[in-house]
């Protein structure tokens, strides 16, 4: 990634400074439970750069809650509960889901007595039978495959303090909308929200996801590296969840191999690759902060918005 004139630049070695604590308050066995398939995460990692970035992030959810409460004051009127919203962003398969649950881990250490949820902006996308009557399943992950109006109610519910608000569940299993199931936000102090158009600027809605978010996270790496993250990932699920019957994939992978990766290749050039450079990419710039990868997935420098 290039310097940028707003982002202050931070190497592993100057950002590993701003948290010297050393202690650590999960286990390898925590990684292991959280990471995203086929990610890759270390101690060294959390201890180096996320934790930084998590006092960082209590910081600023004190300053919220600070804010809040002169706002109350200054208007002469009690706020509602209003939750502290972190958005992640990022590639497909550039690591963005194991950031995000990552995050969410450390907020819960960090405040066990507070409530801390996450969801991705997946259950927003249109199920697959609406995308085909659209004509849009090859342009499912582009911006007119979500249900903009739906996310955007469903963030002001949460943000206005609605004591219950419902996201519905997408499927990597069935690549499909799951029917009549929901993820429940109740009330949370904390709210991660995840997905690849968290940082987006619909063309056709007067707010956007961001205007809703409180500090936002991207993750960055090159396109290449990403695709080979991107194809390593389907070789490891060709030999493991597509082996399901009921998996959307498993026709490929008791086909032909080399018929499979053309395919993925196929999808990640025309589908995802052109997502990245017309749609996610130019939103990089927007985020409060950059964790910037190289190989192995190695976060080598942090980039901290100046203004």
């Amino acid at each position: 990634m290039e310097e940028q004139l707003n982002y202050y630049r931070f190497s592993r070695d100057q950002w590993k400074q701003f948290y010297r604590n050393g202690h650590v308050p999960l286990t390898a066995e925590n990684l292991r439970e959280i990471k995203a398939f086929n990610d890759q995460i270390s101690i060294e990692d959390v201890r180096e750069i996320y934790l930084p970035v998590a006092h960082l992030l209590q910081a600023k959810f004190e300053h919220y809650l600070s804010w809040r409460e002169t706002e109350s004051v200054f208007l002469h009127r009690q706020n509602k509960q209003s939750p502290f919203i972190i958005g992640v962003s990022g590639s497909v398969a550039v690591g963005k889901t194991t950031t995000a649950r990552l995050l969410e881990l450390l907020f819960k250490y960090l405040y066990p007595d507070r409530r801390t949820q996450l969801i991705t902006t997946d259950g927003f996308l249109y199920p697959n039978a609406v995308l085909k009557k659209k004509q849009l399943m090859e342009r499912k992950g582009f911006p007119e495959s979500y249900d903009m109006p739906q996310l955007i109610q469903f963030l002001n519910d949460v943000k206005s303090g609605q004591p219950l608000a419902k996201s519905p569940v997408y499927s990597h299993q069935i690549y499909d909308i799951v029917p009549n199931r929901f993820n429940v936000i109740t009330h949370p102090d904390i709210l991660i929200i995840e997905g690849i158009n968290v940082l987006q600027l619909p063309t056709n809605q007067q707010i956007y996801i961001s205007d809703f978010t409180d500090f936002s996270v991207y993750v960055d790496a090159d396109a290449d590296l990403i695709e080979t993250w991107y194809l390593d990932r389907f070789e490891a699920l060709m030999k493991t969840a597509f082996q399901d019957p009921k998996n959307y994939f498993y026709p490929w992978a008791i086909g032909e191999h080399a018929d499979a990766i053309h395919m993925a290749k196929r999808v990640w050039h025309d589908v995802d690759l052109k997502n990245l450079n017309d749609y996610i990419l130019p939103t990089r710039n927007r985020a409060d902060l950059i964790l910037h990868k190289v190989a192995h997935h190695l976060i080598d420098a942090v980039y901290f918005r100046k203004y």
